[in-house]
């Protein structure tokens, strides 16, 4: 994938296929690090399945016998200096950790790309699952939440255009400058 947008994509649909009804996204850059984490609350993977879902023929999908989702996530991390860690497990406290670390200054890691699509994406595609997603580096932060959204917009569906050219516009808003 030529973005780090399209992987956030990518793992998040996953949590939606495994039944997630809560997705954190976060996107945190500091002190040259990019750290990328996406938690969920599926229904998990076994242990053994987490060791092994890095390798490309490892997949629960039906409809072709690879998954290239996490392996190329993991290869770009690895590139730009960083690693790929998931934490999941099945059960009473199941769910799913992706989180993933780039040092932005190694010239080959991925550029973030772009963000407000993919999160609009997400909202559009599945406008009855709660995500939250914060973007903070250095200059600030930004904050979403569908939960929150819906409190406010009670009779709107998430998936209205108009709201999702306001989530679009709201994070490729640049940050309030803090001085």
């Amino acid at each position: 994938m030529e973005e780090l947008s399209l992987n956030i994509l990518d793992v998040a649909m996953n949590s939606v296929a495994a039944g997630a009804e809560n997705i954190d996204i976060s996107v945190i850059v500091s002190g040259g690090i990019l750290t990328l984490t996406i938690a969920d609350d599926g229904k998990g993977m076994s242990e053994e399945f987490v060791k092994n879902v890095t390798n490309p023929f490892t997949t629960t999908r039906k409809t072709r016998k690879v998954g290239l989702g996490l392996p190329f996530l993991k290869l770009a991390a690895e590139q730009a200096g960083g690693e790929l860690s998931i934490f999941s497990s099945t059960g009473q406290n199941h769910g799913t950790i992706v989180r993933a670390t780039f040092d932005t200054n190694n010239i080959d890691c991925l550029p973030l790309g772009d963000i407000a699509f993919t999160v609009s994406t997400l909202i559009q595609g599945s406008p009855d699952r709660d995500f939250t997603f914060l973007y903070r580096t250095e200059a600030g932060e930004k904050r979403l939440s569908t939960k929150e959204m819906r409190g406010v917009l009670v009779d709107v569906p998430l998936n209205e255009p108009s709201v999702l050219n306001w989530v679009r516009e709201l994070i490729n808003e640049p940050f309030a400058d803090e001085g």
